[in-house]
C-alpha cells in the first residue's frame, strides 16, 4: 500500500531528533523489564478485571479514585461495539449526559454536535494521552480529523473541571480523555477489514513488533487504515487514510520513551442538511446532488483535510521525583469549497452572469506546538503535584467569492472586499501553571487545594476582517485568572469511595468575538469577557466483581454563557449571560452470570438561562441507556439502547428555537473468536453488527439555515449493518 502523508519539516526535525535520543540512551543505559515503569493506559485501580467480572464488562463506569463523575469505556467495549469508522465522539455517545449527533453514520462524517452536560464542543476539553488539542478559534475538535477506534485503549468521559492538574483551554466543561492502546507484548501481523450498508468498505493491517530484547526491550505497532463510505446522505462520501505508530522503550530503571506520531488524510463532500420541502420532494436521506448547475452539486462541497499529530513523552524518577514530561505538534490543513447556498434558497447568479453558480472557497491551516510536564513527589502526610503546560497555535485563514460554472474563478460581487470574504492570520498562546497537594489528614482520606493560573493570549492580523465590515485589523488581548480548586475523597472501605469537588473553571472569547458587528469598524478586545464558572458536585463509586455503581449530583453557576446559533450556513455566538445548570447522574453494571450481564445509565440534566425567553441548542432534559450483554469464552454480543431527551437544535424561519421530541436508538453487536489456530488463521475474529436497528428515521437536528431563512434538517441514519474479519498472521 502506498501512503502519501504531508509532513511538516518540524515534525520530521522533532521525531528525528527523539529517535536519536532514544539510540543514544539505548547504548547508555540497562534495559528493564517495561512493567517498572509504564503506567498502562486502562489502569484505574478497579478491581481485577476478568471477563466475568463487571468491571470489565461496563459499558461505562466510574472510578475509585476520581474526585469528580467520570464514565471510563474501556477497550473491550471499544473493541466489540464501536463501529469501524468511529470516532471519539461515537463511543462517547453512550455515556450519561452525552448526546452525539452522526447525520451520515458513525464515523462517515464529522460529528455535527455532542454535547455533555448542555456543554457544547469548544466548551470542555478534548485530550490525547493527556494533551489538550483542538482549534485556537473556538476550542472545537475535528473527529474525523485525527484519532481512530482501532487505535484507541480507552476513553474517559469526565463531566466536571476536574483538579488544579487538569489543563486545557476549556477545562469548566469536562474533559473527554481519549488514550492510545497499551502496545503489545507479542508480535504480530494482523489484517481486518470490513464491509457494510452505505457501500462502506474499510482494510487495515497493524503490525505489532512485540518484545524486541535486541532493542532494549522496546516495544512498537503500525496501523494503517484506509476507510470508505457513500454515506446515508446523498452524495455525501468520505475516503480517509490513517496511520498510527507508537513505540515505547525502557530507559534504565526508571525512565520509560514513548514515540507516537499519527497522519490522517480525508476527502469528503459535505452535505449542511436539508429543508422540509427538499425532505418531502427528494427524500429524508437527502444531502447533495449531482447536478452541476446547482449550488447543491456535490463536486462545489468538498472537504481536503490533512492532519497530523506527534509527541515525545519521558516518563522517569529522579530521586522523589516522578516526572512525565511530553513535547508535542499537531496540524490541521483544510481546503474546502461550497455552495452559496447549498440548501437551494438562493438562486444562481455572479458577476459573470445570472445563472452562474457562485460559491466559495475557503482555507485553514494550522499548527500547534506545545509542552506537558508533570511533576510528583511526597511531602509530610501527602503528595505535591505541579506542572506547566504550554501551547502555541498559528492559523492562517481565508475565504473568497468565486464563479464554479467558470473554475472557481473570483467573484468581486459576491460580497467581502471585491470577493474576499476573509484574510487572516492569528495566535493563541496558552500558560497553564499548576500546584496542588494532596494531604492524607487520615488513612482513607485526600483533601487535595490546588490552584491553576491560566493565561490565554489572542492575536489577529487581517487584511481582511470577517465580518459586517470587513475592514482590516490587527490587534491582541489577553486574558488570565487563578483558578482554585478543593476536592475531598474518601475510601469508604476498599470497593467504595465518596467524593466532593469545588472548582472554578475559565473559557477565553471566541476568535469570532473579533469579528465586527454590524455599525462598528472594530471590536476592542478590552471589552470582551471570558466565559466564566463555579462547579460544586458529589458523588460516589462502589466497584466490585459483581457491580459497578457511581451516581453524583451537580450545580455549575456559569456567567458570559456564548451560546451557538445557526446564522444561515455559519454559526453564530450571541452572549446569553448567566446560565446555571444542575442535574444527577448515574450508571452501573451487574453481572447475573452465565455471561449475561446487565447494563443502565440515567442522567437529569437542567438548565436556567439569566436572559429571559432565552433556550440552549443541543441540551437533552436527560438521557438513559439500557443494555444486555453476553460474553463467555469467544463470544461476545450485546442489545443496547440510548434515550436521548427533548433538546432544541436550529431556528426557524422567524428565529425561534427548533423544539425536538425525545428518540432512542438500539443497536446490536456480536463477535466470535474462532479457535487459536482456527481454519481462517491464528486468533481468527468475526464480527457483526447493526446500528438502529429499529430503524428510525425521525428529522433530529437542524445546525444551518438556507437564503431565505428556512432551517436545514437531518433526519437520523437508517439501519446499518456491519461484517468484520480479522486475523493474526
Amino acid at each position: 500500500m502506498q501512503v502519501s502523508f504531508r509532513m511538516k519539516k518540524l515534525v520530521q526535525l522533532m521525531l528525528g531528533g527523539a529517535l536519536i535520543s532514544a539510540a543514544q540512551l539505548s547504548f547508555a543505559q540497562d534495559t528493564v523489564d517495561l512493567g517498572t515503569v509504564q503506567s498502562g493506559s486502562n489502569s484505574d485501580n478497579a478491581p481485577t478485571q476478568t471477563q466475568n467480572s463487571a468491571t470489565y464488562q461496563a459499558p461505562t463506569k466510574g472510578s475509585l479514585v476520581a474526585t469528580e463523575p467520570q464514565s471510563i469505556i474501556n477497550q473491550h467495549y471499544i473493541q466489540e461495539n464501536a463501529a469501524p469508522g468511529s470516532n471519539y465522539s461515537d463511543i462517547a455517545a453512550i455515556a450519561p449526559s452525552v448526546m452525539s449527533v452522526d447525520p451520515n453514520g458513525a464515523g462517515m462524517m464529522e460529528t455535527q454536535a455532542l454535547s455533555m452536560r448542555g456543554f457544547q464542543n469548544g466548551q470542555y476539553n478534548v485530550t490525547f494521552d493527556g494533551i489538550p488539542w483542538g482549534d485556537s478559534n473556538d476550542f472545537s475538535q475535528h473527529s474525523t480529523s485525527y484519532f481512530m477506534q482501532q487505535d484507541t485503549g480507552k476513553i474517559v468521559v469526565d463531566r466536571g473541571p476536574g483538579d488544579a492538574s487538569n489543563i486545557g483551554n476549556a477545562t469548566f466543561g469536562g474533559t473527554i480523555a481519549v488514550s492510545s492502546k497499551d502496545v503489545s507484548s507479542q508480535g504480530a501481523v494482523t489484517p481486518y477489514a470490513t464491509v457494510g450498508s452505505f457501500n462502506t468498505r474499510l482494510f487495515g493491517a497493524e503490525l505489532d513488533t512485540g518484545t524486541m530484547k535486541d532493542a532494549g526491550d522496546a516495544r512498537a505497532f503500525i496501523d494503517y487504515k484506509n476507510f470508505q463510505t457513500d454515506g446515508y446522505l446523498t452524495n455525501a462520501a468520505q475516503r480517509r487514510e490513517n496511520l498510527f505508530f507508537k513505540y515505547i522503550r525502557p530507559v534504565g530503571d526508571d525512565s520509560l520513551l514513548t514515540i507516537v506520531t499519527m497522519q490522517n488524510k480525508i476527502h469528503q463532500n459535505v452535505a449542511l442538511g436539508t429543508t422540509a420541502a427538499n425532505m418531502q420532494k427528494f427524500g429524508t436521506n437527502f444531502g447533495l446532488n449531482t447536478d452541476p448547475t446547482s449550488q447543491d452539486f456535490a463536486g462545489y462541497n468538498i472537504d481536503n483535510i490533512t492532519s497530523d499529530f506527534e509527541y515525545v513523552g519521558l516518563q522517569t524518577r529522579q530521586g522523589d521525583w516522578t516526572i512525565d514530561d511530553k513535547l508535542y505538534t499537531y496540524a490541521y490543513y483544510h481546503d474546502g469549497t461550497n455552495g452559496v447556498d447549498p440548501g437551494l434558497g438562493q438562486p444562481n447568479g455572479t458577476t459573470y452572469g445570472p445563472n452562474n453558480v457562485p460559491g466559495q472557497m475557503m482555507t485553514m491551516n494550522y499548527r500547534s506546538v506545545g509542552n506537558t510536564l508533570r511533576m510528583s513527589r511526597p511531602a509530610g502526610s501527602g503528595q505535591i503535584d505541579m506542572g506547566l503546560w504550554v501551547d502555541h497555535q498559528a492559523n492562517n485563514r481565508s475565504q473568497i467569492e468565486v464563479d464554479f460554472s467558470l473554475n472557481g474563478a473570483l467573484n468581486p460581487a459576491g460580497g467581502g472586499v471585491n470577493g474576499v470574504d476573509r484574510l487572516m492570520t492569528d495566535t493563541l498562546t496558552t500558560i497553564q501553571p499548576y500546584l496542588q497537594y494532596e494531604w492524607k489528614p487520615i488513612k482513607d482520606l485526600t483533601v487535595t487545594p490546588g490552584v491553576k493560573y491560566v493565561s490565554f493570549n489572542r492575536t489577529i492580523d487581517a487584511t481582511v476582517n470577517q465580518g459586517a465590515t470587513n475592514g482590516p485589523l490587527s490587534t491582541s488581548q489577553t486574558w488570565t485568572k487563578a483558578l482554585p480548586t478543593l476536592t475531598a475523597r474518601y475510601m469508604v472501605q476498599p470497593d467504595l469511595s465518596v467524593y466532593a469537588q469545588y472548582a472554578q473553571g475559565m473559557l477565553a472569547p471566541n476568535l469570532n468575538a473579533f469579528y465586527p458587528t454590524h455599525g462598528t469598524v472594530a471590536t476592542d478586545p478590552s471589552t470582551l469577557q471570558p466565559s466564566e464558572s463555579t462547579n460544586y458536585q458529589m458523588g460516589t463509586t462502589w466497584n466490585t466483581d459483581k457491580l459497578t455503581l457511581s451516581a453524583d449530583i451537580y450545580y455549575i453557576d456559569f456567567s458570559n454563557q456564548n451560546t451557538p446559533t445557526p446564522c444561515g450556513i455559519y454559526t453564530c455566538y450571541n452572549n446569553t449571560g448567566g446560565v446555571k445548570y444542575s442535574g444527577i447522574e448515574g450508571e452501573g453494571t451487574y453481572v447475573m452470570g452465565a455471561g449475561f450481564s446487565l447494563y443502565g445509565n440515567y442522567a437529569i440534566n437542567n438548565y436556567s438561562v439569566s436572559t429571559a425567553g432565552t433556550v440552549l441548542q443541543n441540551i437533552p432534559k436527560g438521557t438513559a441507556a439500557l443494555g444486555l450483554i453476553y460474553n463467555h469464552g469467544p463470544a461476545y454480543a450485546s442489545l443496547m439502547a440510548k434515550e436521548v431527551g427533548q433538546y432544541y437544535s436550529g431556528v426557524d424561519i422567524n428565529g425561534n428555537a427548533i423544539p425536538f421530541s425525545s428518540y432512542t436508538t438500539v443497536n446490536f453487536a456480536s463477535s466470535y473468536t474462532l479457535d487459536k489456530n482456527g481454519f481462517l488463521g491464528r486468533n481468527a475474529r468475526v464480527g457483526f453488527q447493526i446500528d438502529n436497528l429499529l430503524n428510525k428515521n425521525q428529522i433530529y437536528a437542524s445546525f444551518a439555515n438556507d437564503a431565505n431563512g428556512n432551517p436545514m434538517f437531518y433526519a437520523m441514519p437508517t439501519r446499518t449493518v456491519m461484517v468484520s474479519l480479522s486475523v493474526d498472521l
